[in-house]
């Protein structure tokens, strides 16, 4: 490039954020003033972009953009017209972003741009939005969220003014403008976080979990059997769940079904509460509807739909008979699947640990049904080869023998109890 061009070219967002944080930026965004279509392409650059101009560079493929305003028209996330001419300055590109932290430039020559003071809120910690216009587009509710999510750990908040605009948000309607691949992208990408609690937290401070995830919110204010859950309500416990979840593993799927496990206690009868009898049954309708809705993956739904069908009967897994121990790692699929065991153990483990303080949180059953399924595995089934049994008489022979060496194990360890934490 030369160097006319490159004073048009500044680096943008995440990339200046993380800089001024000292953290590796993922991508590299451009922002390039006074220049046109027709100049970009003249230069070589790749166009991509299909709302507004974005290219691609020649050479390290990172993504430069037209300078552009933006003018709500219509409601939701969508429903803005964007303008990219030569006379769009940084400035004007800049006050369209959401925060403060994110409105900043820097020119190649390492000069900071930052007029709505994004690095003294780094500084601070704080999640700032960059002006009123920030209300003019719900997804940023999630956004922000998400933001929270990643920036928890080192202290970054909210801002009230921004959970003020952000409650108003919530209030107008327009979450309902945002399509359910939208909702999913941004929560599986808070998940992936180091504190995606604070996700939830978040939305639930300024009235849009309701909005969002309505099951979740449902959960809130349901009570427990305090001697199973000192921590309080359903929602305390899933939240704990979902902590716990985030320390055991980096696995979105795993932290999902954390998450939604416990769904079916807000369909438990009142006059029924404190006690969630047969609450797994009822939770995994409620977990196939709201994934449903999210169009979630299939990988997801399914280990999701596992961990709520089940987390009780692995809480307990000591305590089964071998037929039944057998029953439920055949609907795990364990034999012809066995790589689902393990994350069904961690969300499992997860539900476990994310209780009140002063309770036990060995998770002994992990290392169980590993031990149960390796035995059940192991049985010698040569005698089949030759066999005239007909299907049905060699599946009860295999089932019969597979149960056996699940006994053997539960006597060799049936001095051994694991804790019951969960109801």
């Amino acid at each position: 490039m030369d160097s006319r061009f490159q004073e048009k070219c500044y680096l943008v967002g995440g990339a200046v954020r993380d800089a001024l944080l000292g953290l590796q930026a993922a991508d590299r965004d451009w922002v390039v003033i006074g220049s046109s279509v027709e100049e970009m392409r003249s230069r070589g650059f790749i166009a991509v972009g299909r709302d507004f101009p974005v290219f691609l560079h020649p050479e390290s493929k990172e993504e430069y953009a037209l300078a552009r305003r933006e003018r709500k028209t219509a409601p939701g996330y969508r429903g803005f017209e964007t303008s990219a001419g030569s006379d769009v300055t940084l400035e004007d590109d800049l006050s369209r972003r959401d925060l403060t932290i994110n409105a900043m430039a820097q020119s190649l020559d390492g000069r900071l741009i930052d007029p709505h003071g994004g690095a003294r809120d780094l500084d601070a910690k704080i999640l700032r939005h960059v002006s009123p216009a920030f209300s003019e587009d719900p997804l940023r509710v999630l956004r922000v969220a998400r933001f929270a999510a990643r920036y928890a750990h080192r202290g970054f908040v909210v801002a009230p003014e921004t959970i003020t605009l952000m409650t108003q948000i919530s209030e107008s309607g327009e979450l309902q403008a945002l399509t359910p691949e939208r909702v999913w992208r941004e929560t599986v990408s808070a998940l992936s976080e180091q504190t995606p609690v604070e996700f939830f937290s978040v939305l639930k401070a300024c009235g849009a979990l309701g909005e969002i995830f309505p099951e979740l919110n449902q959960l809130r204010d349901v009570p427990q059997r305090p001697d199973f859950h000192p921590e309080g309500d359903v929602y305390t416990h899933t939240m704990m769940a979902l902590e716990a979840a985030t320390s055991l593993c980096a696995d979105t799927e795993v932290r999902f079904a954390a998450l939604v496990h416990d769904l079916g206690k807000a369909a438990t009868p009142e006059n029924e509460w404190p006690k969630h009898i047969q609450h797994e049954r009822r939770g995994v309708e409620l977990v196939k509807t709201l994934c449903d809705r999210l169009r979630v993956p299939a990988n997801f739904k399914e280990l999701a739909c596992r961990v709520t069908a089940e987390h009780l009967l692995m809480h307990r897994l000591s305590e089964l008979r071998p037929e039944t121990v057998l029953e439920l790692l055949n609907r795990l699929d364990g034999f012809r699947r066995p790589e689902r065991i393990a994350p069904f153990v961690l969300a499992c483990h997860a539900d476990a640990q994310g209780r009140g303080e002063g309770l036990p949180i060995d998770y002994s059953s992990g290392e169980l049904i590993q031990t149960y399924l390796e035995a059940a595995q192991s049985v010698d089934l040569s005698a089949l080869s030759d066999s005239t049994l007909l299907p049905e008489e060699k599946k009860r022979y295999v089932s019969a023998r597979r149960i056996e060496a699940i006994e053997s194990v539960h006597q060799n360890t049936a001095s051994n109890t694991t804790p019951r934490p969960s109801r």
